[in-house]
């Protein structure tokens, strides 16, 4: 709550319409994205996807934003890459297209001015929240197969969280229009089901054939008993976006008087 209420002074205090330099902006990105979790406990960088999306940005002045992100993006990961010989012998892996969108509150740490000759570029911070949409899936024997309605460890999950979201990019123009923004935002979301893998196995004997070769693929007798781990309940998967935008600025430029405009 004290975080809450500081979070909340803050962006009063900012919002000042004296100094505000009002308008919006909306732009394109593309990137990647990559995933850390049960299957990628390592914090590997192998198997990042590609990433694109939307970003709209409210300007309050030279130094808050209200941000919008829209994020469309690929991850996966496999027990074969991991050098941990429990999760080699697990033989787990997934992909899955994951979309987000989230609402942040943003930072820049020097004064940003679109199209000044001086302020026309900074580092900036963000965090909010996001709803993730995620649908994991695996192959055998040469098909997809949707594991969230397979249950593979018994549990039936959503295709939807929400989850903590927060990055650092760098902006700047181009002209007094246009600019190029880069930045890197980990994902946190409240989950622990991006991959399928969380906590230990199932009943084999109450399950079908085929929920059975989804839940061990091991190939080891005896390996997937019940109620022996197979995922880490304890730390909720993760993902990182990153990429670089294009961004188009819209209404009145409102520039320090000292200042002038870039062509």
């Amino acid at each position: 709550m004290k975080f809450t209420g500081a979070l909340l002074f803050f962006f009063l205090f900012y919002i000042n319409p004296i100094s505000a330099q009002k308008g919006w902006e909306i732009g394109g990105y593309l990137g990647g994205m990559q995933y850390f979790g049960d299957l990628n406990t390592g914090y590997g960088l192998k198997d990042i996807g590609p990433s694109g999306g939307i970003v709209y940005r409210k300007n309050f002045n030279e130094r808050v934003c209200l941000q919008s992100m829209f994020n469309i993006g690929r991850v996966k990961a496999s027990d074969a890459d991991s050098h941990n010989s429990f999760e080699q012998q697990r033989n787990l892996s997934f992909q899955s297209w994951i979309m987000d969108i989230g609402v942040h509150l943003e930072f820049n740490f020097f004064p940003y001015f679109h199209g000044d000759k001086e302020f026309y570029y900074t580092p900036y911070a963000f965090l909010g929240v996001a709803g993730t949409r995620y649908n994991p899936k695996t192959e055998l024997d040469g098909q997809n197969h949707t594991l969230r309605t397979i249950m593979t460890e018994g549990v039936k999950y959503g295709q939807f969280t929400a989850g903590l979201s927060f990055g650092v990019g760098f902006k700047w123009d181009i002209n007094r229009k246009w600019s190029f923004n880069a930045f890197i935002s980990p994902k946190l979301p409240w989950t622990d089901y991006l991959d399928d893998v969380s906590t230990v196995y199932p009943n084999m004997q109450s399950m079908d054939e085929l929920s059975v070769a989804l839940s061990d693929r091991s190939g080891i007798p005896g390996f997937a008993e019940e109620g022996g781990q197979r995922g880490n309940s304890n730390n909720n998967d993760k993902y990182t976006v990153f990429g670089i935008s294009l961004m188009r600025y819209f209404s009145r430029l409102e520039c320090p008087k000292v200042s002038r405009i870039r062509g």
